[in-house]
């Protein structure tokens, strides 16, 4: 046999094999169940993911997306996603400080950050994501995405000029929201996003901290408070996450993690822009709310209740201790703490 006819037939074999193979890679169709806490303000966002991951794997990705309290609580999602019960979260961390801590700090403590671009730099180049990541797995799922949020401001039913104001206001907030407030006798409670509307309706609470405007007006919250604050504390007010169940990414090729990993890092970036859009629509229209800031001796005085947030984290473990490591160093290259 001529050394060319060896090489043209090897070369067909191997061609046939790669094809068989990649077959074979997409003979199931893998289906996904994926869960958000966000309601249906994303479901053209969600819509966009699902088109994206069904057109990028020839159909061999299918994606089922869930709203908010449909399968699960949002604060319920890191369980949920390691027992199987849904197979991809996007949530915030400080939503289950009981079932991994460090979601407190990665969901942002107040005063870590002050912009998108300066969060992104410290989860992606300062080892914030790498800390959490390695927390994750301890409880059984994976990180494979971050999102920034936008505004994070107070809505409330009555108008709000104060601190001493909100001594008399019950007000939704996450743990380390609450953690700062608490110093000033205001009380507080976590409820998921889908309840503030019956909530606020039947003062239950008064107010609450959960996003920006734009989240407010989809929540139809704008019907039942009326006034939004400033509150100065964070910005983005919170991150955002991709968690999926260990054995559900094994079953998945390379390539079909490549591209749920892209389509889902696009679908967190959408939601961002929506957020940061919107917002900025709703503040400039000015008819949905009536706005005002916190006068700026409060806001740091809030600032100040927040450092012993801090020190806290960074004493439940060395994990702990490393990331306000990172966010202390960060904010002494900012300008923001001194040496």
């Amino acid at each position: 046999m001529k050394l060319s006819t060896f090489i043209k037939g090897a070369l067909a074999t191997s061609v046939a094999a790669s094809i068989v193979a990649s077959h074979a890679v997409y003979a199931d169709t893998v289906r996904l169940r994926m869960h958000t806490f966000y309601g249906t303000e994303v479901d053209d966002i969600a819509r966009d993911l699902r088109d994206r991951v069904n057109e990028a794997s020839d159909g061999s990705i299918r994606i089922q997306f869930f709203r908010a309290g449909e399968l699960v609580d949002s604060d319920q999602f890191v369980d949920a996603v390691s027992r199987g019960t849904i197979d991809i979260a996007h949530g915030v961390g400080s939503y289950w400080p009981g079932a991994v801590s460090i979601g407190t700090i990665e969901g942002g403590l107040p005063g870590a950050w002050v912009s998108a671009e300066e969060a992104r730099d410290i989860f992606e180049n300062q080892g914030l994501d790498e800390l959490v990541a390695a927390a994750y797995e301890e409880r059984g799922v994976k990180l494979i995405g971050r999102g920034f949020g936008s505004d994070y401001g107070l809505v409330t039913r009555e108008p709000v000029t104060s601190l001493e104001d909100l001594r008399s206001m019950r007000i939704r907030a996450t743990s380390s929201i609450a953690a700062v407030l608490e110093p000033f006798n205001i009380p507080t409670v976590f409820l998921p996003g889908q309840e503030l509307y019956v909530a606020l309706s039947t003062g239950v609470i008064d107010g609450a901290v959960y996003g920006g405007p734009v989240e407010y007006e989809q929540l139809k919250l704008h019907e039942v408070t009326g006034h939004y604050t400033d509150l100065n504390l964070l910005n983005p007010g919170w991150t955002e996450n991709a968690l999926i169940n260990p054995n559900t990414w094994e079953r998945l090729s390379e390539e079909q993690q490549e591209i749920l990993t892209s389509a889902i890092d696009q679908y967190l970036l959408d939601v961002h822009q929506w957020l940061e859009e919107g917002n900025q629509r709703i503040i400039d229209e000015g008819e949905l709310f009536e706005f005002a800031v916190l006068p700026q001796e409060d806001s740091n005085r809030l600032a100040e209740a927040a450092l012993p947030i801090w020190e806290a984290e960074a004493e439940k473990g060395e994990r702990h201790a490393q990331a306000i490591e990172i966010l202390i160093n960060n904010a002494i290259e900012q300008g923001r703490l001194s040496e």
